[in-house]
């Protein structure tokens, strides 16, 4: 029917106006070549509008505020062509995307940034989340230096979705992806790359109020001292929507490859969080950290994790204490189940001093991996295969 309302008289339109029938203006796509032009479309972007951008090189530094799309129109970002993506280079923040609802960007490399490669937040407004927000098969790196700076600050998000994404290299002291109050969304197929336990602070951190996200797929190679941390200490005016006494909560690990790293992952804070069904091979000091970062009163101890069903290949040398308990945490109220523990150069160390008793574990058992030099972590013991890691078959 919408296809004919510009064949309608004056007196029809106005009818069906009347009657609650709104005109639905055609999307459009629109050609980008420059950061300039990305600008400018965004501006005049309507719901359902397409922002096709062509292959090659792009001042970074991009800001764009205040244009929304619709549950079923988002505006889009696109690279015109996913084999020559356009590259945005430099800048303080590659591209920042502020007070926006369903906005998807897809194919756009950012490299260079100095602070972080992307930005996207809710535009200061805490009550009011930017809802909506996919991010798909963009890559940020070699982003910051020193500092905190991320590869993606994702601050006041709701129902968003980052898939098929490459981080690789961002700020000592930052993140892969960084969330500060996000709430009900995924993250997968992600790959996040670092050089060294001691370059990169998190592959992935949810923190100040983040509630109710899926971390699933991933690939955390040597991605800093924490692969994941669930939770962290953020400033109280940070928050968001408020300080609801935890930094984290309900937040899930599963299905997600950790190589390298100081701690595959970390509860920093987390309450009723789990990591479930991950592979996790060789980390430098600790398996799983149990932490208390902000110590404000009203905060819940951490408390009530659960760490289960995964696969962990270390060396005893190195791992000296699987987990670490720091002071002002609960960690008798963790769960951990179904796991499998094998250290690679001492057999006979292969089980863990644990918080509290685990359920079912295997200890011992070598999981014969397919490759893991060039990254194949497939176990080939039938003892394992099928229930413990990223790879496991069956589901309790």
């Amino acid at each position: 029917m919408f296809e004919t309302l510009n064949c309608l008289p004056l007196r029809a339109f106005a009818t069906l106006v009347f009657l609650g029938v709104a005109a639905v203006t055609p999307a459009e796509e629109i050609p980008v070549a420059s950061s300039d032009q990305l600008m400018k479309a965004f501006q005049r972007a309507r719901p359902g509008d397409r922002l096709v951008l062509r292959g090659g090189d792009y001042r970074g530094g991009v800001s764009l505020r205040g244009r929304s799309g619709e549950e079923k129109r988002p505006i889009i970002i696109a690279a015109a062509d996913m084999g020559r993506p356009p590259v945005f280079r430099g800048g303080g923040s590659g591209l920042q995307l502020s007070g926006c609802d369903h906005v998807e960007i897809r194919g756009l490399h950012f490299i260079g940034a100095r602070g972080n490669g992307l930005n996207i937040d809710d535009g200061g407004d805490r009550g009011d989340p930017a809802t909506g927000i996919v991010l798909s098969g963009v890559a940020v790196r070699d982003i910051g230096g020193r500092g905190n700076h991320d590869g993606i600050k994702l601050s006041g998000l709701l129902e968003f979705r980052v898939e098929n994404c490459v981080v690789e290299r961002w700020g000592n002291s930052g993140s892969g992806i960084d969330m500060v109050g996000c709430r009900s969304g995924t993250i997968e197929d992600c790959l996040f790359r670092h050089n060294g336990p001691m370059e990169g602070h998190h592959g992935v951190q949810a923190k100040g109020g983040s509630e109710d996200v899926v971390i699933r797929r991933c690939r955390f190679d040597n991605a800093g001292q924490r692969g994941v941390n669930l939770g962290g200490s953020t400033g109280l005016p940070y928050f968001r929507p408020e300080p609801r006494g935890f930094e984290a909560r309900r937040i899930t690990v599963e299905r997600c490859v950790f190589v390298g790293g100081m701690a595959a992952v970390a509860f920093a804070g987390g309450v009723d969080c789990s990591a479930r069904f991950n592979t996790i091979y060789r980390p430098e000091k600790w398996v799983v950290r149990i932490l208390q970062e902000n110590s404000g009163k009203d905060f819940a101890p951490c408390g009530n994790g659960v760490f289960s069903d995964n696969l962990v290949v270390f060396q005893a040398e190195r791992v000296r204490t699987a987990v670490n308990v720091g002071a002002g945490t609960n960690p008798g109220s963790f769960t951990f189940a179904r796991n499998a523990w094998f250290a690679e150069d001492r057999p006979d160390r292969s089980r863990p001093s644990l918080p509290v008793r685990e359920a079912d574990g295997v200890d011992g058992v070598d999981p014969e991996f397919a490759d893991p030099v060039r990254g194949d972590f497939r176990p080939r013991n039938r003892r394992i295969v099928a229930r413990h890691g990223a790879h496991a078959t069956l589901e309790d």
